[in-house]
């Protein structure tokens, strides 16, 4: 059974909006689009690299599939760490709207999100892959199906924009599996779900 890893782009107040570009979601007047840029360096590109020798499916949100569709099939460089990938393996898409998917090796997912999820981890040889799609991850984090988060944090705060956990998320207890900083100061951090959280209270010594 494959593993269900996300990897995420947020602010330090975890905003996920648009990391990409100024046009890529400009939803609720967001004008902040293209804030992750100023920080991809060779860390950055080294740890996405090693992201993408994982995969054995993608699981893709509409939006993101949107952007991803028209880009990386242009991309036909086999020796793209990032395009091969994309371009040759297996992509699903939990959509009611997407009728005719244009990009080669892509199938809709229009049945129960759970049940659907939960037969392609069973069946994929590898990871299966969430990029972005931070509105997806937040209903897969809800369902408990997701089995590790690459969250990359960036030294940034925007105080607007969609958030990975709003209120009323589902309260989750994460273990930390690894991390690094790269040299522009993002924040790479990969945790395992842990289950529901623990709680405990700190009293007073004994003797006081």
């Amino acid at each position: 059974m494959g593993k269900l890893v996300s990897t995420l782009f947020v602010t330090l107040d975890g905003v996920y909006q648009a990391p990409g570009g100024p046009n890529e979601d400009t939803r609720g007047g967001f004008t902040h689009g293209g804030w992750s840029f100023p920080y991809a360096d060779e860390d950055f590109g080294r740890f996405m690299g090693e992201v993408f020798v994982k995969p054995g499916a993608f699981l893709l949100g509409r939006r993101t599939y949107d952007i991803f569709s028209t880009y990386w099939p242009k991309v036909t460089d086999p020796a793209d760490p990032v395009a091969s990938k994309l371009n040759s393996l297996p992509k699903y898409v939990p959509s009611s709207t997407l009728t005719d998917p244009g990009w080669a090796g892509t199938t809709v997912l229009s049945g129960d999100l759970a049940k659907e999820v939960t037969a392609l981890k069973e069946r994929t040889d590898g990871e299966l892959q969430v990029h972005g799609s931070g509105a997806l991850v937040r209903s897969l984090l809800a369902l408990d199906l997701v089995d590790t988060l690459h969250l990359l944090t960036f030294p940034v705060v925007l105080g607007t924009g969609f958030r990975l956990f709003p209120e009323g998320a589902v309260p989750t207890a994460f273990r930390h599996a690894g991390g690094s900083v790269t040299g522009a100061g993002v924040s790479i951090q990969t945790y395992d779900l842990a289950g529901r959280p623990e709680y405990g209270e700190f009293g007073l010594p004994e003797n006081a």
